[in-house]
């Protein structure tokens, strides 16, 4: 059983499939495995997956559902103790950052948990910027009432705690994922001062945002109840007025 399950979801990714693998194979840590899952591309992605082949890497290449569907094939695969989701165009950080994660792992007695920060890159992989939201030095079931705090990506998860993503979310399961993990995580540890992800801004999330806000406010109402989720949307409309004003000024 290899310590990491490193999953890359994909679907005529040509362009940006490349740096996510190269992220991986230079990891200093090799204690993993990489499943690519993709949705039958029609462009060069499965063969520039196959021509970076490993020992370490399993491609599976077939029709899908949608993301979702190919993530929860990506868990139906995997081996792993823990579950990390890397998608086309997202990478590592640094060279060093499976082994800083497999640290924490080792120092805390195997929590269900470990997440760090992000960063944003474009489509070039340049960087951009940190992610509006940083991830807390103490998460806790509660903290996702206030959103996402810690990006998907950054987010690595004890895979016997972890269950399959609800595909009636087309653009959030991700944010239903996280909540239960954290249900059944009796421990959760931050490295909350280590960039974890370079994580590509134009995800399906980011171009159907609408959807995606909609989508999470039915997940918070669910886990959080209606009326404090509706509370915490009027903090968070002033919040982006505000901040949308500041760049504005700039």
């Amino acid at each position: 059983m290899p310590l990491f399950s490193i999953i890359t979801v994909c679907y005529n990714a040509e362009g940006t499939i490349g740096r996510t693998i190269d992220s991986v194979d230079c990891q200093t840590c090799t204690d993993y495995e990489h499943l690519i899952i993709d949705g039958a591309s029609s462009d060069g992605t499965v063969a520039l997956a196959k021509a970076k082949a490993s020992a370490l890497r399993r491609i599976i290449s077939e029709p899908d559902k949608g993301i979702y569907d190919a993530m929860n094939k990506g868990i139906g695969a995997s081996d792993g103790k823990y579950l990390i989701f890397l998608n086309a165009g997202d990478k590592f950080h640094s060279p060093d950052t499976l082994a800083a994660i497999a640290q924490a792992i080792a120092d805390n007695d195997s929590p269900g948990i470990v997440y760090g920060q992000t960063a944003i890159v474009d489509n070039d992989g340049k960087y951009l910027g940190p992610r509006h939201l940083t991830a807390p030095g103490n998460l806790t079931l509660k903290s996702f009432a206030d959103g996402m705090l810690v990006c998907h990506q950054a987010f690595v998860a004890l895979r016997r705690i972890a269950g399959f993503y609800n595909t009636r979310y087309r653009f959030s399961a991700d944010y239903d994922w996280c909540i239960g993990c954290l249900q059944h995580s009796r421990k959760n540890v931050g490295l909350t001062d280590t960039v974890l992800i370079d994580y590509l801004s134009e995800g399906v999330t980011t171009a159907n945002h609408r959807a995606s806000l909609a989508e999470r406010f039915r997940i918070m109402t669910y886990y959080y109840g209606f009326f404090p989720t509706l509370i915490r949307h009027i903090g968070f409309f002033v919040r982006w007025r505000r901040r949308n004003k500041q760049n504005q000024g700039k």
